[in-house]
């Protein structure tokens, strides 16, 4: 028994060092900034969305929770940095934690509604839940600004960076260093043992209930981890833009982060980064060259992944980034 454990702590090990393709990866973001300085915005908007696809990927990829209102704890995020720097907490890390958190003790409280129930089910409770708070944001304009919104005023990071229009380029590292530091922990969260306890309550939750992993408390906690993430990507949006409005809570939130993980693909936390970047130079492409139809490219683009097969797409990724990571491993 002592072995076996070894061998299964040994593996886990090996899972958890970063491969050389991934050290590249990260190290290529920044020097984007420099390359091209010019698309420091959109670069941050990448993360930013790379933010919300991660948090996304965390209950679909690993737990197969699907939702149709992700955008709800986006937009809780959004507000509550927004709401936080008008009451004098302008500090922008300081705000983004509070709003990951208040985003993330909401997701644990919708967790029981959201987690009853069938896959249908739960696409309506989440909708409904994101339709409720948008249709609350919109009636206590005294708080939330109303159609009219709000507008942020930070200080600047460490005294010394500001973040927004007035500086881009600070805005997209600002976003980076935070995608990287959730990154790393949902990396660590996905390649053990809870995490793995995940992937088996989603490929059979009999099976694994028979193998004695309880499910309940397994899956509120990781959705309320997902939500927690999805309210420090709003607080992102609402800094480095300084401005919130209702659109933080539209159904196309949650639309374009699941288009994000179909293009990127689901479970190995990359899909959702790449899926980001992927989805967000295709739309400000299109829209460039088609600001009219630019929305049917998208649509055309997503029938096409479908027949050819989203999923083999998907899994061809997620093997690549297997095999360079038994390269690094190796080597």
């Amino acid at each position: 028994m002592r072995l076996e454990a070894a061998r299964i702590g040994a593996h886990v090990a090996r899972r958890a060092r970063w491969s050389g393709a991934e050290v590249a990866f990260w190290l290529a973001i920044p020097a984007l900034f420099f390359a091209v300085p010019s698309r420091a915005l959109l670069i941050n908007e990448s993360l930013d969305a790379g933010v919300f696809a991660l948090s996304l990927d965390l209950i679909l990829g690993y737990a197969g929770i699907i939702s149709l209102g992700h955008a709800a704890f986006f937009g809780v995020g959004a507000y509550g940095a927004a709401i936080l720097a008008g009451h004098g907490l302008g500090d922008p890390i300081l705000g983004l934690l509070l709003a990951g958190l208040v985003a993330g003790v909401l997701g644990l409280a919708c967790a029981p509604l959201v987690l009853r129930g069938a896959d249908l089910s739960r696409l309506m409770v989440t909708l409904g839940i994101c339709l409720m708070l948008g249709e609350l944001a919109n009636r206590n304009g005294w708080i939330t600004g109303g159609a009219d919104g709000l507008n942020l005023e930070l200080t600047p990071i460490f005294g010394r960076f500001s973040i927004g229009f007035t500086g881009q380029r600070n805005a997209a590292l600002y976003s980076l260093v935070v995608l990287f530091a959730l990154f790393v922990g949902a990396r660590r969260i996905v390649q053990s043992p809870y995490g793995l306890s995940l992937r088996a309550l989603r490929e059979n939750r009999l099976r694994a209930g028979a193998l004695g992993i309880s499910a309940t408390r397994r899956l509120i906690a990781v959705y309320g981890l997902a939500a927690a993430y999805a309210g420090a990507a709003g607080a992102l949006v609402a800094q480095t833009n300084q401005i919130v409005s209702l659109d933080v809570f539209d159904f196309h939130r949650s639309a374009d982060v699941l288009l994000m993980l179909i293009i990127g693909g689901t479970g190995y936390l990359y899909g959702g980064l790449v899926g980001a970047a992927l989805f967000i130079a295709i739309k400000d492409g299109l829209s460039t060259a088609t600001p009219e139809y630019w929305e049917f490219w998208i649509g055309l683009l997503l029938v096409g992944l479908v027949l050819v097969g989203r999923d083999r797409i998907g899994a061809r990724l997620a093997a690549l980034a297997r095999m360079a990571g038994a390269r690094g491993r190796a080597a």
